[in-house]
């Protein structure tokens, strides 16, 4: 079985949907790191001319390789991602090989058995 990761860094505040959204697309899980901090393309001052690092969720999903279009499509849509710099991004990356999903593998064949065509 291939997989994907798909890593979304989006505003603390569209998370929810953001995960909600891939579930409906068929992601089976996710992890989720709160609170990480990033610079984008312009600083952003705050009032006493430091850095402001807006908090951002970031959320990794593994994912069947067949799933990924969809999923990737409901994260930007859900997450708004294309309509400012600041909204956040999604990126996705091929996984050579991953261990400790035999259950997980097994769960997804009996749900959505792969059929050749």
């Amino acid at each position: 079985m291939d997989f994907k990761l798909i890593m979304v860094f989006v505003d603390n505040e569209r998370s929810e949907s953001v995960l909600d959204a891939a579930r409906e697309a068929g992601a089976t899980g996710a992890t989720i790191i709160n609170n990480a901090q990033g610079q984008g393309l312009k600083m952003h001052k705050s009032f006493f001319g430091l850095e402001f690092l807006g908090s951002r969720t970031v959320i990794l999903l593994l994912v069947e390789a067949r799933r990924s279009d969809a999923i990737m499509e409901a994260v930007l849509k859900a997450g708004k991602l294309d309509e400012s710099l600041q909204t956040g991004i999604a990126l996705e990356l091929d996984v050579t090989r991953a261990v400790g999903l035999s259950a997980h593998i097994e769960a997804l064949n009996q749900q959505h058995p792969v059929t050749d065509s």
